[in-house]
């Protein structure tokens, strides 16, 4: 026998409506069980307490309900889950995850327990503050706009009656100025580092505009010889470790990007010192994807690996330090200080629109002129 009549102790539930809303009974044992039907089906639970076993019960509610909580009681934290679910199909698995670590970080501590029809400008501006006082600006803008993109869905779901973010002061902050060599440190950079291991891929990053996962995602296949082009259709990331190949940033992405002669050198040098790793590595040569810049043993390279190699030989020549980033910022400042017209070195850079590139690179915009042809003319046209 399940329970006993004499001990079973039902909470406000009777038999009769046992099918929609569920009954909760203390068994002989002591333990407390609640039960609902889902789908045709009982789901039972236990709980050592009744407080746990109500818990439960409205947790098998929702359940039924499609995993919605009551529109009463929905939180911030309910509304940030369900349209991570639902966004994450069109989402790369990148900025999923960014998106994860910003709501897990600086969202949900805050304002995660707070129910929708209390979610108040002034309760986000209060957080936004405080993410800003601490001297991430940049962040408290991705926050605002994480919470812009999972309110407007909210009210698209009727969640909420309007989008408090449209009453919230946008985060202000002050980019930091970047660092751009002159071409005399290019230069210097250039001949200096010759005989690095990596000194084909920091080649290439300047040549070329790329962001560097997507050279490190770039494959022989995506390299024409003949046309002296690549062909970016793929970045590489790396989540919880493991390595990922997926799509460009943005559609603009995809893009086909005409190199320099000398670049074109440069990879064909490439080419002719990874076969020779491949014959030294022998059977542990790990290069499946026919990645162009691996590792001395053919294994995706990890950015951390790439930006550290690349101050130490910056230090190292005397040279101010540039991140990956930094040598495709200097690939556009180059161009435009070299002429090139905005709309070239957008479609180079895989911005979704000019208007990214001139709100970033607006001092730099002079005349008019060919990407391939100025990027040469900066490099110096020889190595």
């Amino acid at each position: 026998m399940l329970y006993s009549k004499v001990t079973a102790k039902w909470e406000g539930f009777s038999m009769s409506r046992s099918h929609g809303e569920g009954t909760i009974l203390q068994r002989k044992d002591g333990r407390w069980q609640a039960s609902l039907m889902i789908d045709g089906q009982r789901r039972t639970v236990y709980a050592k307490t009744r407080r746990e076993a109500v818990k439960k019960l409205t947790d098998l509610r929702q359940q039924a309900a499609g995993g919605l909580p009551d529109p009463g009681k929905r939180t911030l934290s309910d509304l940030l889950a369900a349209w991570l679910e639902t966004a994450s199909p069109t989402l790369r698995p990148k900025t999923i995850h960014n998106y994860q670590r910003l709501c897990g970080l600086h969202i949900l501590p805050t304002l995660g327990p707070v129910k929708l029809s209390r979610l108040e400008p002034v309760r986000i501006e209060r957080m936004l503050a405080g993410i800003q006082a601490q001297g991430h600006g940049r962040t408290a803008q991705h926050v605002y706009a994480v919470l812009h993109q999972a309110c407007d869905s909210g009210v698209r779901w009727r969640w909420l009656g309007e989008n408090p973010l449209d009453r919230v002061q946008h985060p202000a902050h002050r980019a930091a100025r970047k660092d751009v060599w002159t071409p005399e440190q290019l230069q210097t950079f250039i001949e200096g580092s010759r005989e690095h291991w990596l000194h084909s891929l920091w080649y290439t990053l300047v040549a070329s505009g790329c962001r560097v996962g997507e050279l490190l995602a770039l494959t022989w296949g995506d390299v024409g010889f003949d046309t002296g082009t690549l062909h970016i259709d793929k970045t590489l990331q790396r989540l919880a470790g493991k390595v990922a190949v997926g799509r460009p940033k943005t559609e603009a992405g995809q893009r086909t990007i005409a190199l320099p002669a000398e670049a074109m050198k440069v990879l064909k040098a490439q080419r002719g010192r990874q076969a020779l790793q491949r014959i030294q590595a022998g059977e542990g040569w790990q290069n499946e994807r026919d990645l162009v810049f691996t590792g001395l043993a053919g294994q995706p390279l990890h950015v951390s690996t790439v930006e550290h190699a690349l101050r130490r030989e910056c230090e190292r020549l005397g040279v101010p330090a540039l991140t990956p980033h930094g040598l495709r910022h200097l690939h556009a400042s180059l161009l435009l200080a070299e002429g090139a017209p905005l709309p070239v070195v957008s479609s180079r850079l895989g911005h979704a629109n000019t208007q990214v590139t001139a709100s970033v690179y607006a001092h730099a915009v002079r005349g008019q002129d060919d990407g391939a042809q100025a990027i040469e003319r900066a490099l110096g046209g020889r190595r």
